[in-house]
Parts: structure tokens; sequence; C-alpha cells
């Protein structure tokens, strides 16, 4: 082992107790993100049917399954402390995985954070007021990121002399009067314009990773765990742009119903006490329910009822 993969093992032990939260050994130990997206995380599990709870300020969480247990640390540490066997699975940006470099499993992409479901974008901008249009018209200056090692890179590739900072926070209000540019994360772009800011490149698009150890994927037991969490997960997060859909319609219409309204593609239809009737179920995207719930009605369909999802499994 390293000297440098040494200092990491003995500061990251100093810094994170990985004591049993109950007499019973847990099969897995997961690395949960502290910071922006933690609610979103901890809410994420409880719709896959997990309970994590944790007292303020704490970063040792309660698992209402024996067969987990997990801390919660910064994003940014999560991939190392999975690669070199802290944790055997963890949830992280795969920003953080390629600013680490680390060598782990990707289970599944998992889209989501503290405000929306899209993907975010590391970007490098400069002032509104700017001459600045590309990147190579950097060279000589500072660049302020808290992502160094991407960034380092991304200039070295382009052969571009730049001196990388880091920056501890609040990057976006460091130019122009302590750096020349910047790279930050954003997902909308909102914060860029709202100080004052032009992106004029984007490094990368990121999401949430479920990564796991490669020793703990290679164990059948510690798999078969971790590939019950990433079903689950994946599950819950497809419900959230879901919802169930159930009428009843004249057994004479169901394939003018049908072809007239594709989002009701393969329904189940079940039989009724009244032998013309039938009544279909069927999921469909949230954002469709207002245009086709008229439509329904204007075809005859009565007793139309719309429901909330936990779980989407296909």
């Amino acid at each position: 082992m390293s000297v440098s993969a040494a200092n990491f093992l003995e500061r990251a032990a100093g810094r994170v107790c990985f004591d049993a939260v109950s007499d019973r050994k847990p099969i897995l130990m997961l690395g949960l993100p502290k910071g922006s997206l933690e609610e979103s995380t901890k809410t994420l599990f409880q719709k896959a049917g997990w309970r994590i709870t944790m007292s303020t300020r704490s970063y040792k969480p309660s698992i209402d399954d024996p067969d987990l247990d997990g801390r919660f640390v910064r994003a940014q540490e999560v991939s190392r402390y999975v690669e070199h066997g802290f944790f055997d699975c963890g949830l992280t940006g795969h920003d953080w995985i390629k600013e680490n470099e680390s060598d782990v499993v990707e289970v599944c992409d998992l889209i989501y954070s503290r405000a929306s479901s899209q993907k975010s974008r590391w970007v490098l901008c400069v002032p509104e007021s700017s001459d600045i249009t590309k990147p190579e018209q950097l060279a000589g200056k500072r660049v302020a990121t808290e992502m160094v090692g991407t960034v380092k890179r991304y200039f070295a590739e382009r052969n571009i002399d730049v001196e990388v900072e880091f920056s501890w926070g609040a990057t976006e209000v460091k130019v122009p009067d302590l750096v020349d540019a910047i790279v930050d994360i954003t997902e909308t772009g909102n914060s860029i314009r709202a100080n004052k800011l032009r992106i004029i490149d984007t490094l990368m698009e990121t999401n949430t990773k479920f990564i796991a150890n490669k020793a703990s994927w290679a164990d059948p037991v510690k798999r078969k765990k971790i590939e019950t969490i990433a079903l689950l997960l994946k599950a819950a997060l497809e419900a959230e742009s879901k919802v169930g859909l159930k009428l009843n319609v004249l057994k004479s219409s169901v394939d003018k119903v049908v072809s007239t309204i594709p989002s009701l593609r393969n329904p189940t239809v079940s039989p009724l006490s009244n032998p013309d009737w039938v009544a279909l179920e069927t999921i469909i995207d949230e954002r469709v329910v207002r245009e086709i719930i008229p439509q329904l009605k204007s075809l005859g369909a009565e007793g139309i009822v719309e429901y909330p999802l936990n779980k989407v499994v296909y």
C-alpha cells in the first residue's frame, strides 16, 4: 500500500466510527451523502421501503433493516470510502467518482437531487462583462472551483496553462475580484444568471449513482442485497413521475378508448357486475393526466380515479 493510501485510510478511520448499531452484524455498510442530498436521499429510501432516521448533527443513522448499517458523510468522500472498503456500497455523484478517480462498481443511475429530477452540470463561467468567450482565452489566469482535480485535467487536456485554486464555497461570488473564472455546478442556471455570470463551456453532466465496492460486489450475499436496494430505489424514482389510473368503460368502447389515448397501452381489463361494462387500470405519466381525463370522460368513461404510486418495477 502506498504512503498516500495508508495516510488516507488512517485519517478516514479517525474521522468516522463504524461500530455496528446492533448486536447483529449487518450485511452491508451503506454510505449516504451528508448535506444537500441528505433529505432527498432519506425520502427516496422511505419510498423504496427503508426508514432512515437520525438525530440532529449526527452522522450515524438508524435504519429499520438489521441487514443494513450506514453513515452519512460528505458526498465528495463517499466514493473513496467505498473503494477502500469502509462502505460496501453508497450513493454519490458521478462527478465525485471522477474527481476521486475511484475504482468502484457503478450499480445504477439515480437521477434525483434536492430540487429536481434532472442532471446537473459543471460549467466554466466568466463575468457577463468579460471579453472571454472560450477556454483558451483563460491562459495565464486564475480559476476557482471545488473540483480541482477534474478542472486541472480539463485544462491540461487542452494545453491551457491556468492556475486552479480550491474554493470552499460561494464560488460564484469570487469573480471578477478574486479570480478570472469559476467552475461550478448548476441544475437550472438560475444562480449563474443571478450572479451575472456567463457559461462558456460545460465540463460534465452529473447525477447521483449507486456504487459498490468491488470485493462486496463479488460476494454473492452482499451483491444480492445491493441489487435489491438498487431495484427498489429505481422503482421509487420511476414512480415519482407516474400515477395509477382506474376507470369504468363500456365493453364496446374499450378498443376506441385505448386507440384514442396512446398512454393507455396494455391496460388491465377486468369484468364488472354489469356485463356491458369493464374496468380499465393502467399507469401513465403524471404530466399527461390533465389532458387524458377530459378525453376519457368525453368517450363515456365513468368512475375515473387517479392515485399516487410508491414504486414501479418493469
